[in-house]
């Protein structure tokens, strides 16, 4: 499972003043703030101009880096080590497995989980039972010996949540290596991008009406 929520976007204005730079054509851009929905507004004319230099090449779509992304992002670890290969451009922070693991008991609802059958079901309840062992061991004697005993049994199917950072050129990459992934978190992520206000920029396709 991957759940992404709080998602907040800005930039725009200065992604349209670095686009336009290098044609020396301010006076042509349409966009403007917006006094009365308190929005940055963006024009047609700059829309085309950003649609077609975000077709031309990384060099020509250096203007998307300016269009940055917060949300706060839960997924399972595995999902996440696959995320930490792009490190450029991305910010992260997590909640801290090192500090907090045993904060809280263990349920079935912090893993992901959806896809086990019965049978290894049983087997994660297992595992859930060890852990809360583990954890009710070092709450009450803070012995790092059952700390260890949660941290190395930890599964990859562990959800996490963190905030996460980025913007407008590193979904380019995320959406094009991740768009056909075997992995289902990947296709909500893709198809997440797809809502994204002007997302012809991101995906390639043709701009639709915002």
């Amino acid at each position: 499972m991957i759940l992404i929520e709080k998602t907040e976007i800005f930039g725009w204005e200065a992604a349209i003043r670095g686009m336009r730079n290098s044609f020396n054509s301010w006076d042509k851009s349409d966009s403007k703030y917006n006094p009365e929905t308190g929005k940055f507004e963006v024009g047609p004319a700059d829309v085309d101009l950003m649609d077609r230099l975000s077709r031309s090449g990384p060099s020509h779509a250096k203007f998307l880096r300016y269009i940055t992304i917060q949300m706060d992002v839960t997924a399972p670890r595995y999902w996440w080590a696959e995320m930490d290969t792009y490190k450029v451009g991305t910010v992260r922070n997590s909640c801290s497995t090192m500090h907090k693991v045993q904060a809280k008991e263990f349920v079935r609802e912090d893993f992901s989980c959806e896809h086990l059958d019965e049978a290894s079901l049983k087997t994660l309840d297992v595992l859930i039972d060890t852990l809360n062992a583990a954890r009710d061991r070092f709450n009450e004697t803070k012995n790092k010996d059952d700390w260890w005993q949660m941290i190395q049994l930890l599964p990859a199917s562990l959800n996490q949540k963190a905030t996460l950072q980025l913007n407008y050129q590193v979904l380019q990459g995320l959406y094009e290596t991740r768009k056909n992934h075997r992995l289902d978190e990947w296709h909500t992520f893709c198809h997440w991008v797809e809502e994204l206000p002007y997302s012809n920029l991101i995906i390639g396709k043709e701009p639709k009406a915002e």
